[in-house]
């Protein structure tokens, strides 16, 4: 009873953390608007059914049921086809169809008097700030998440005292997951390194990170070297032989490199079976930013990669193959890692919080990445519109052109359903394998 308490209470940390994050960015987007004099009708977190709204004087703010998303309502997102022009219901094709009731809805947002407070007659930097405002928020939000993590809990680091001495080496490519007898014994094993050694020194060079240890390591395939350790309290030299291992060549950004043939690049490295201890090693604020970065770096990779992704969870989903750690997850994935998390009672408390706060940093991060995908319905899409009509406006000046006038960006509306419709069918997906196929942390 107590488990499931406290796993729905994982959940419940995620839900409202997502819901604030949603709202702030929302705000990002309602501060500048109002500043620009854009008359705002609605602030909405959420979609479907309103559960609790109130109007302030010319908006009406309030939750909804579903906690996945919000809007800004602005009047006047689309301008008419020609200036001055009434709108009117376009009568040729389905997509010039959806055109047309695109701007005759925007258009019947507009009362008399308001027309100069349209979103569509604004600047087109004042539209960027407007819809940069909303992902800039949830950038913020990340960083501050993430300095609360480096500055009040730390990162995990390896240490140099090992934690792990594993029997034998598996190959990569196995499927077992114990020792046989036909597998080599593991080099550290061999040497006699025991779980709580502490590495001072290789070679007569010490040791006072753990990624040097494995740097030396891998740069000593079949090397014997001499290992000086500490073991309660007392210094002692073993003789270590890394294992020759073949592994994928990869550039400095990670990815395999593939050779003239095609065919990925092998090199050979040490390898001597042992898992470092981890310890939380707090950091000064200014070290958020690079891992912000290196958050946006990751979940770009996944954007780039979403189709073959998508293949994966799909597998997944419907065959026999695991979830990847590093694919795309639902609000219910992340829900359910943060339900796993809170309800571990193997997991100090302390690791336990570090923990969901890196989970609300990260989610920050996707919201940031996400919407600036240069696509509408998405803030990106909005960015990409105001950037072209600026650039468009420039250039018509450069030939000595009057003013084209606002961007159409009605037309966008069929790319608009065509991403909702796929973003549907992406978020349908995730959730099912999410249910069915978690991904599994441990």
């Amino acid at each position: 009873m107590q488990d499931a308490l406290l796993y729905l209470f994982g959940v419940l940390i995620i839900f409202v953390g997502l819901a604030l994050s949603i709202a702030l960015h929302e705000v990002g987007h309602l501060l500048p608007a109002k500043l620009f004099r854009v008359k705002v009708t609605q602030f909405m977190v959420g979609f479907g059914k309103t559960l609790w709204s109130r109007k302030k004087g010319e908006t009406e703010y309030g939750f909804k049921l579903i906690p996945l998303g919000g809007y800004v309502s602005m009047i006047g997102m689309y301008p008419p086809k020609h200036p001055g022009e009434v709108s009117r219901e376009s009568t040729t094709g389905f997509f010039q169809e959806v055109v047309g009731e695109a701007r005759k809805a925007s258009a019947e947002t507009i009362t008399a008097g308001d027309d100069d407070r349209a979103f569509y007659r604004l600047a087109e930097w004042k539209k960027v700030i407007i819809m940069l405002g909303g992902p800039l928020m949830n950038l913020v939000l990340a960083i501050i998440f993430y300095a609360i993590l480096v500055a009040g809990f730390g990162v995990p680091q390896a240490t140099t005292t090992v934690g792990q001495v594993n029997e034998c080496l598996v190959s990569a490519n196995a499927q077992a997951t114990e020792c046989t007898s036909d597998m080599p014994e593991a080099p550290a094993a061999a040497a006699g390194l025991l779980p709580g050694d502490k590495v001072v020194a290789i070679d007569g060079e010490a040791m006072t990170e753990w990624d040097r240890v494995r740097e030396i390591v891998a740069a000593s395939p079949g090397q014997p070297l001499n290992f000086e350790i500490e073991r309660e309290g007392k210094t002692q030299i073993l003789q270590l032989t890394p294992a020759v291992n073949e592994r994928a060549r990869a550039d400095a950004s990670g990815a395999k490199i593939v050779g003239p043939d095609g065919e990925v690049e092998v090199e050979s490295v040490g390898m001597m079976g042992v898992v470092p201890t981890m310890e939380l090693e707090r950091q000064p604020v200014t070290a958020a930013p690079a891992l912000v970065f290196d958050n946006i770096r990751a979940v770009g990779d996944v954007i780039i990669h979403m189709p073959q992704r998508l293949v994966d969870v799909w597998q997944a989903a419907f065959g026999s193959e695991e979830r990847a750690l590093n694919g795309p997850v639902s609000v219910v994935g992340v829900g359910r890692i943060a339900g796993d998390l809170v309800s571990n009672d193997t997991t100090p408390v302390v690791d336990k919080a570090q923990a969901m706060v890196g989970l609300l940093a990260s989610l920050n991060v996707a919201l940031f990445v996400f919407n600036l995908i240069p696509l509408t319905p998405l803030d990106g899409g909005h960015i990409a519109g105001a950037l072209y009509e600026g650039a468009k406006r420039r250039l018509w000046k450069l030939f000595g052109k009057g003013d084209p006038g606002p961007v159409d960006t009605a037309k966008m509306v069929p790319v608009t359903l065509v991403v909702a419709t796929l973003l549907l069918g992406m978020t349908l997906l995730l959730i099912y394998a999410d249910i069915v196929k978690p991904m599994s942390l441990s």
